[in-house]
Protein backbone atom coordinates (compact mmCIF):
# COMPACT_ATOMS: atom_id res chain seq x y z
CA UNK A 1 0.00 0.00 0.00
CA UNK A 2 2.96 2.32 0.61
CA UNK A 3 4.11 1.61 -2.98
CA UNK A 4 1.35 3.89 -4.33
CA UNK A 5 2.96 6.88 -2.58
CA UNK A 6 6.47 5.76 -3.60
CA UNK A 7 5.40 5.45 -7.24
CA UNK A 8 3.69 8.85 -7.02
CA UNK A 9 6.90 10.48 -5.70
CA UNK A 10 8.92 8.83 -8.44
CA UNK A 11 6.54 10.02 -11.19
CA UNK A 12 6.44 13.56 -9.77
CA UNK A 13 10.27 13.64 -9.68
CA UNK A 14 10.37 12.51 -13.32
CA UNK A 15 7.91 15.28 -14.23
CA UNK A 16 10.08 17.88 -12.44
CA UNK A 17 13.22 16.58 -14.20
CA UNK A 18 11.41 16.79 -17.52
CA UNK A 19 10.43 20.41 -16.77
CA UNK A 20 14.01 21.32 -15.87
CA UNK A 21 15.30 19.68 -19.05
CA UNK A 22 12.56 21.34 -21.11
CA UNK A 23 13.43 24.79 -19.73
CA UNK A 24 17.15 24.45 -20.51
CA UNK A 25 16.15 24.75 -24.16
CA UNK A 26 14.35 28.05 -23.57
CA UNK A 27 16.38 30.97 -24.81
CA UNK A 28 17.44 33.54 -22.25
CA UNK A 29 19.63 36.57 -22.87
CA UNK A 30 22.70 34.34 -22.77
CA UNK A 31 24.02 31.89 -25.31
CA UNK A 32 23.75 28.35 -24.00
CA UNK A 33 24.88 25.13 -25.72
CA UNK A 34 21.71 23.51 -24.28
CA UNK A 35 19.72 25.32 -26.97
CA UNK A 36 21.35 23.06 -29.55
CA UNK A 37 20.61 19.84 -27.65
CA UNK A 38 17.80 18.53 -29.86
CA UNK A 39 19.51 19.32 -33.17
CA UNK A 40 20.48 16.34 -35.31
CA UNK A 41 22.93 16.51 -38.22
CA UNK A 42 22.95 14.11 -41.17
CA UNK A 43 26.27 12.32 -40.62
CA UNK A 44 26.80 9.87 -43.49
CA UNK A 45 23.09 9.10 -43.63
CA UNK A 46 22.59 8.84 -39.85
CA UNK A 47 20.89 11.60 -37.84
CA UNK A 48 23.53 12.34 -35.18
CA UNK A 49 23.35 14.82 -32.27
CA UNK A 50 25.24 18.02 -33.05
CA UNK A 51 27.50 17.46 -30.03
CA UNK A 52 28.51 14.13 -31.60
CA UNK A 53 30.02 15.72 -34.72
CA UNK A 54 31.36 19.05 -33.46
CA UNK A 55 32.87 20.90 -30.55
CA UNK A 56 30.42 23.47 -29.12
CA UNK A 57 31.71 26.38 -27.05
CA UNK A 58 30.54 29.75 -25.73
CA UNK A 59 33.55 32.08 -25.81
CA UNK A 60 31.31 35.09 -25.07
CA UNK A 61 27.95 35.41 -23.26
CA UNK A 62 26.12 36.11 -26.54
CA UNK A 63 27.99 33.78 -28.92
CA UNK A 64 28.09 30.03 -29.56
CA UNK A 65 30.90 28.67 -31.73
CA UNK A 66 30.54 25.28 -33.41
CA UNK A 67 33.70 23.68 -34.77
CA UNK A 68 32.95 20.45 -36.64
CA UNK A 69 35.44 17.62 -36.47
CA UNK A 70 35.18 17.28 -40.25
CA UNK A 71 35.04 20.42 -42.41
CA UNK A 72 32.68 18.81 -44.94
CA UNK A 73 29.98 18.85 -42.22
CA UNK A 74 29.77 22.66 -42.08
CA UNK A 75 26.95 22.87 -44.65
CA UNK A 76 24.96 20.06 -42.97
CA UNK A 77 25.34 21.66 -39.53
CA UNK A 78 24.30 25.05 -40.88
CA UNK A 79 21.24 23.46 -42.56
CA UNK A 80 20.26 21.59 -39.36
CA UNK A 81 20.47 24.81 -37.31
CA UNK A 82 18.32 26.71 -39.81
CA UNK A 83 15.74 23.89 -39.81
CA UNK A 84 15.67 23.88 -35.99
CA UNK A 85 14.08 27.33 -36.22
CA UNK A 86 15.89 28.86 -33.24
CA UNK A 87 15.55 32.38 -34.56
CA UNK A 88 19.33 32.65 -34.87
CA UNK A 89 21.16 33.11 -38.14
CA UNK A 90 24.26 30.85 -38.35
CA UNK A 91 27.40 32.44 -39.82
CA UNK A 92 29.69 29.99 -41.61
CA UNK A 93 33.26 31.16 -42.29
CA UNK A 94 34.57 27.89 -43.74
CA UNK A 95 36.19 26.84 -40.44
CA UNK A 96 33.53 27.28 -37.75
CA UNK A 97 29.89 28.29 -37.45
CA UNK A 98 29.14 31.25 -35.23
CA UNK A 99 25.72 31.78 -33.68
CA UNK A 100 25.47 35.38 -32.47
CA UNK A 101 22.62 36.00 -30.02
CA UNK A 102 21.18 39.48 -30.35
CA UNK A 103 19.99 40.98 -27.07
CA UNK A 104 16.33 40.17 -26.43
CA UNK A 105 13.80 42.98 -26.63
CA UNK A 106 11.50 43.58 -23.68
CA UNK A 107 8.56 42.31 -25.75
CA UNK A 108 10.41 39.11 -26.68
CA UNK A 109 11.41 38.53 -23.03
CA UNK A 110 7.75 38.76 -21.97
CA UNK A 111 6.78 36.37 -24.76
CA UNK A 112 9.41 33.85 -23.63
CA UNK A 113 8.36 34.26 -19.97
CA UNK A 114 4.79 33.45 -21.06
CA UNK A 115 6.05 30.28 -22.80
CA UNK A 116 7.89 29.29 -19.61
CA UNK A 117 4.65 29.74 -17.60
CA UNK A 118 2.74 27.62 -20.12
CA UNK A 119 5.28 24.81 -19.85
CA UNK A 120 5.02 25.02 -16.07
CA UNK A 121 1.22 24.72 -16.27
CA UNK A 122 1.52 21.68 -18.55
CA UNK A 123 3.77 20.00 -15.98
CA UNK A 124 1.38 20.89 -13.14
CA UNK A 125 -1.40 19.15 -15.08
CA UNK A 126 0.87 16.11 -15.47
CA UNK A 127 1.44 16.06 -11.70
CA UNK A 128 -2.30 16.28 -11.05
CA UNK A 129 -2.85 13.37 -13.45
CA UNK A 130 -0.33 11.36 -11.44
CA UNK A 131 -2.32 12.22 -8.29
CA UNK A 132 -5.55 11.05 -9.95
CA UNK A 133 -3.91 7.74 -10.91
CA UNK A 134 -2.64 7.22 -7.35
CA UNK A 135 -6.08 7.95 -5.87
CA UNK A 136 -7.67 5.51 -8.34
CA UNK A 137 -5.22 2.81 -7.23
CA UNK A 138 -6.12 3.47 -3.59
CA UNK A 139 -9.85 3.15 -4.36
CA UNK A 140 -9.22 -0.17 -6.10
CA UNK A 141 -7.17 -1.40 -3.12
CA UNK A 142 -9.97 -0.40 -0.75
CA UNK A 143 -12.56 -2.17 -2.92
CA UNK A 144 -10.34 -5.30 -3.01
CA UNK A 145 -10.07 -5.07 0.80
CA UNK A 146 -6.26 -4.71 0.53
CA UNK A 147 -6.44 -1.59 2.73
CA UNK A 148 -8.88 -0.21 5.30
CA UNK A 149 -10.82 3.03 4.94
CA UNK A 150 -8.51 4.65 7.51
CA UNK A 151 -5.45 3.56 5.51
CA UNK A 152 -7.04 4.94 2.34
CA UNK A 153 -7.76 8.29 3.98
CA UNK A 154 -4.24 8.52 5.42
CA UNK A 155 -2.63 7.56 2.10
CA UNK A 156 -4.82 9.97 0.13
CA UNK A 157 -3.64 12.76 2.44
CA UNK A 158 -0.03 11.74 1.73
CA UNK A 159 -0.78 11.70 -2.00
CA UNK A 160 -2.26 15.21 -1.75
CA UNK A 161 0.76 16.47 0.23
CA UNK A 162 3.20 15.06 -2.35
CA UNK A 163 1.12 16.61 -5.16
CA UNK A 164 1.13 20.01 -3.43
CA UNK A 165 4.91 19.78 -2.94
CA UNK A 166 5.38 18.89 -6.62
CA UNK A 167 3.22 21.80 -7.79
CA UNK A 168 5.13 24.14 -5.47
CA UNK A 169 8.44 22.93 -6.94
CA UNK A 170 7.11 23.56 -10.47
CA UNK A 171 6.26 27.13 -9.42
CA UNK A 172 9.78 27.59 -7.98
CA UNK A 173 11.47 26.27 -11.14
CA UNK A 174 9.25 28.42 -13.40
CA UNK A 175 9.77 31.62 -11.38
CA UNK A 176 13.55 31.08 -11.35
CA UNK A 177 13.55 30.64 -15.15
CA UNK A 178 11.29 33.70 -15.60
CA UNK A 179 13.77 35.81 -13.60
CA UNK A 180 16.57 34.49 -15.81
CA UNK A 181 14.61 35.40 -18.96
CA UNK A 182 13.65 38.88 -17.77
CA UNK A 183 17.24 39.68 -16.71
CA UNK A 184 18.83 42.25 -19.00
Amino acid sequence: MQDVVTELKSRIDKTLDDLRKDLTKVRTGRASPNLLEGIRVDYYGTPTPLSGVANISTPEPRLIVIKPWERNLLKDIEKAIREANLGINPMNDGEVIRLPFPPLTEERRKEIAKQVKTRGEEHKVAIRNVRRDANEQLKVQLKDKAITEDDQKRLMEKVQKETDDGVKKVDEIVSKKEKEVMEV
